[in-house]
């Protein structure tokens, strides 16, 4: 063997080592992973229904690595406030944010100026978290028990029907033009700053109907003072079985989830990602807490990491389009 192919021989050894190194390095990562405590970074204040199921994982978390998880509230900017601590935090497993719909989906599609993070560049998805129902709720005075009645009442009307969500360029935003969309109605939209004012305002009858989470009516709807029209899952919930979906009404279009999920910065390695999603995965597949979330109407969602990816992207390709349809766009 001459000098050159020595020499050649030598490289590629050298390259194989390095690159064994450096997979050896980022398992050691994934295997080491967690040594201290995780924050996981919430776009909304403590005491939110989401931000205690959170906090339900966070214990189980604690019990199984001997880490904490520490939850870290950062409400306000349609979540970008959070989104942003994430995308400027190391990429090494200890920073996580709770990502939704509307951080993921919908906010590139309607702030008129550049986000401070890029819903696809900057982050890297960890697993699913949960997924919750959606309604279609009228007040006591609307003559509908479903959504053609509805359709069919509200085309009488001489004033405009409003229906309320709990904040404009969200998903109870867009499920009413998704509806308006369908049916060719003119519902007027009126937003709040959260679910329970949207609630309010439609028990004390300012507002026709609401597209709200089911949890936040079903105690309202039990005691009468509430109609659910449709409800936006798959199949009928155990909550509210009497009431049918939108598909079964002909409107497959508002088979909408209200999900989040959990990502990290978009540098942090495969194998510490890796882990973090079999130890998250591990308890929302536990039969404990699909227990103490089933009467909150969450329904865990665990997925693989390529997975997640996947649903977030289809997420973004659907609601990109109805916000184009809706023309609506956030200023600030």
């Amino acid at each position: 063997m001459n000098f050159k192919s020595r020499r050649n021989v030598v490289l590629v050894a050298i390259a194989v080592l390095g690159g064994c190194t450096v997979s050896g390095a980022a398992m050691a990562a994934g295997d080491s992973f967690p040594a201290r405590p995780v924050h996981v970074y919430v776009p909304f204040a403590a005491g939110n229904t989401l931000d205690n199921a959170l906090r339900q994982v966070a214990e189980e978390f604690r019990k199984n690595t001997g880490q904490p998880m520490i939850i870290e509230n950062k409400p306000g900017g349609a979540g970008i406030i959070a989104a942003q601590t994430v995308a400027r935090a190391p990429g090494d497993g200890y920073s996580l944010l709770l990502v939704n719909t509307s951080m993921l989906s919908i906010n590139p599609y309607t702030f008129k100026k550049k986000l401070p993070y890029d819903a696809e560049k900057s982050f890297k998805p960890v697993t699913g978290f949960l997924s919750s129902t959606l309604v279609l709720a009228a007040n006591k005075t609307v003559p509908a028990t479903n959504v053609e009645e509805f359709a069919r009442w509200s085309r009488t009307q001489k004033t405009p029907v409003t229906y309320a969500s709990f904040t404009a360029g969200n998903s109870s935003h867009f499920a009413g033009v998704i509806l308006n969309d369908k049916l060719a109605l003119n519902l007027v939209h009126v937003p709040f700053n959260g679910t329970p004012p949207a609630v309010q305002n439609l028990l004390g009858e300012q507002v026709n109907a609401a597209f709200l989470p089911l949890i936040a009516v079903k105690q309202q709807v039990e005691a009468g003072k509430i109609k659910v029209l449709g409800v936006s899952s798959v199949k009928r919930s155990e909550l509210l079985p009497q009431v049918p979906t939108f598909a079964e009404q002909g409107l497959p279009e508002l088979n909408i989830d209200i999900w989040s999920g959990l990502a990290a910065p978009a540098s942090t390695p495969d194998a510490v990602v890796h882990r973090l999603n079999e130890e998250i995965n591990k308890i929302l597949r536990s039969p404990d807490i699909r227990a103490k979330w089933r009467d909150m109407d969450f329904e865990p969602i665990p997925m693989s990491s390529k997975d997640f990816a996947t649903f977030t992207r289809n997420e973004n390709m659907r609601w990109k389009q109805v916000v184009e349809v809706s023309g609506f766009k956030i200023e600030d």
